[in-house]
């Protein structure tokens, strides 16, 4: 999964998809690039590889600035986040219709700002588990991939302070 980092004339923005409606798994929803490890491949080489196959984002120009916290989603997938800023400022994002539906971009102040992640629990399997979502331009951001951003806040921010 890759966490990329755009800098645009309006400020820096986070890239997001929107996952094909067609996929066994996720189907619809939005996250950011990313899939399976292949073997021998680093998080990172993954990271980069699957960004390049679903939206077309050249991995030479993707500066990998560092890592996550590996996530554990509730269905049983390891999400191992990778943090790179885009060197391109023209990227255009060329979506790949067999995985992803849609692509956009939030800007990053947005991100960072705790008040825009709501937090809230839900009950699954008789456990009452902690959940994110961030609501921007009419899209909704949730699960893991919310998680996975409350964790770059906490990394960032806690930075910020020190």
């Amino acid at each position: 999964m890759l966490l990329a980092l755009l800098e645009r004339a309006t400020g820096p923005t986070v890239l997001f998809t929107e996952r094909a409606t067609h996929l066994k798994d996720h189907a619809g929803q939005v996250s950011l690039p990313g899939g399976r490890i292949a073997a021998g491949e680093s998080p990172a080489e993954a990271a980069l590889r699957e960004a390049h196959e679903e939206v077309g984002l050249d991995p030479k120009t993707v500066d990998v600035i560092g890592s996550l916290d590996e996530f554990l989603t509730g269905t049983g997938f390891a999400v191992m986040p990778v943090v790179g800023v885009v060197a391109d400022q023209e990227f255009v994002a060329k979506p790949d219709p067999r995985e992803v539906a849609g692509v956009f971009e939030v800007p990053l102040d947005v991100i960072l700002d705790r008040n825009a992640l709501n937090v809230g629990y839900f009950e699954r399997h008789g456990s009452r588990l902690l959940t994110y979502e961030l609501l921007h331009g009419g899209r909704r951001i949730w699960g893991a991939t919310a998680a996975v951003l409350r964790n770059f806040q906490d990394v960032v921010l806690d930075e910020e302070a020190s």
